[in-house]
C-alpha cells in the first residue's frame, strides 16, 4: 500500500507516493531524483544523508518518510540561489574542505543548521555542530575553516 506524501522540498511543494517504510533518504534519492544526501552506513553513523528537516539537521536515512509530511526540508540543492554558490559553498571551495565531497552535503547542511542559529559560532561549536558527521578523507581541519571563515565574514558572498 502506498500513501500520498506531501512537504515542502528546498522552497517548493513535493509530492509523492511512498510506502510506509520508505526513509527519507530513499523518496529523496529514488523518487525525486536529490542526490546530494548519500546512503554511507544506513545507521545514522556516518552524517553523509544529514539534510534539514523545519532548520534542524537529521538523518534521512533512519527518519520514515511520512514523518516529514507538511514540514519543511532542505538540502545541498537548495542552497544555492541565482545560479551563485551559498556562501558555505564557497567557502568549502576556497579552503579545499571538499575532498573527495562524500560528506560535503551532510556538513554543508549541519553548518548550515549551526549558523542560522549561531552566526558567531566558536571554533569549539563548530567541532561540536559537525561532530556527527564522518570525513573519510580527515579533512576536519579544512572543513572548520571554511565554516569559521563564513561565520567572521571571510567568504567572498556574506549575506544568505
Amino acid at each position: 500500500m502506498k500513501y500520498a506524501l506531501s512537504f515542502i522540498l528546498n522552497g517548493l511543494p513535493a509530492d509523492v507516493l511512498v510506502k510506509p517504510t520508505d526513509t527519507l533518504l530513499d523518496v529523496l534519492r529514488e523518487k525525486l531524483g536529490v542526490v546530494s544526501p548519500k546512503r554511507g552506513c544506513d545507521t545514522g553513523d556516518c552524517g553523509a544523508c544529514t539534510v534539514l528537516l523545519e532548520g534542524e539537521p537529521i538523518r534521512s536515512c533512519l527518519t520514515i518518510a511520512l514523518t516529514v509530511a507538511g514540514k519543511i526540508v532542505e538540502t545541498v540543492e537548495g542552497l544555492s540561489q541565482d545560479g551563485k554558490l551559498h556562501p558555505l559553498q564557497q567557502s568549502f571551495h576556497e579552503h579545499y574542505a571538499a575532498q573527495c565531497g562524500f560528506c560535503t552535503p551532510g556538513m554543508l547542511m549541519s553548518a548550515k543548521a549551526l549558523l542560522d542559529k549561531n552566526p558567531k559560532p566558536t571554533r569549539e561549536e563548530i567541532v561540536e555542530a559537525i561532530s556527527g558527521n564522518l570525513c573519510r578523507c580527515g579533512a576536519y581541519e579544512e572543513i572548520v575553516e571554511a565554516i569559521a571563515a563564513v561565520a567572521s565574514g571571510r567568504g567572498k558572498e556574506q549575506g544568505r
